[in-house]
C-alpha cells in the first residue's frame, strides 16, 4: 500500500516543476519563491527566524538568501541590537514579483481542487492542517513515540 507521504512528496515535487517553469524567467528558482513571500510580508525577519518559519538548516537559508540577494531580491543589514544577526529587507524587485509568485502559487492550488465541492475542500484544508501541526510536534518532540532501529555493524 503507497504511504501518505508518497502522495504529500510527489505533490511537492510536481508544484516545484510546474512553479519553476512559469517563473524561470523571472530569475527565482527552487524554493526561492518561499523566501520572497516570507521576506516581503515580514521585512526585516531575522535568518534564524527564516530557518524556524521555512523548516529548513541555517546553510540553506544562509545560501539562498546570498542567491536572493547577489539576483537584487533582498539586502541584509546586522541587527542594530545584535551584530552578529542579520536582519532581511526586499527591494523593490522583491516586492514587484510577489503578485506574480502569489498568483503561480494559488493557480496551482485552484487547479488542484477545482473538482473538490467546497466541503469537500473544506475537510482536506482541516486535515492537512492536523498533519501539518503534527508533523510540528513530532519535529519538536521526537522523542515522543519513536522506534527504535537496529543498527547492523
Amino acid at each position: 500500500m503507497a504511504t501518505f507521504m508518497r502522495f504529500v512528496n510527489r505533490t511537492s515535487r510536481c508544484f516545484t516543476l510546474y512553479r519553476n517553469n512559469k517563473l524561470e524567467n523571472e530569475g527565482i528558482n527552487g524554493y526561492q519563491h518561499l523566501y520572497i513571500i516570507k521576506i516581503c510580508k515580514n521585512p526585516g525577519i531575522s535568518q534564524e527566524e527564516l530557518v524556524r518559519e521555512i523548516y529548513v538548516n541555517k546553510s540553506s537559508v544562509a545560501r539562498q538568501l546570498s542567491l536572493l540577494e547577489n539576483n537584487g531580491f533582498i539586502h541584509r543589514e546586522p541587527c542594530s541590537d545584535d551584530r552578529r544577526q542579520l536582519l532581511v529587507y526586499p527591494t523593490k524587485k522583491a516586492y514587484d514579483i510577489l503578485p506574480k509568485v502569489e498568483k503561480v502559487r494559488d493557480h496551482w492550488n485552484d487547479r488542484l481542487l477545482e473538482d473538490f465541492s467546497d466541503k469537500e475542500k473544506e475537510a482536506v484544508f482541516s486535515m492537512m492542517e492536523k498533519i501539518m501541526k503534527k508533523a510540528e510536534y513530532i519535529l519538536q518532540y521526537p522523542e515522543e513515540g519513536e522506534i527504535k532501529i537496529e543498527k547492523d555493524f
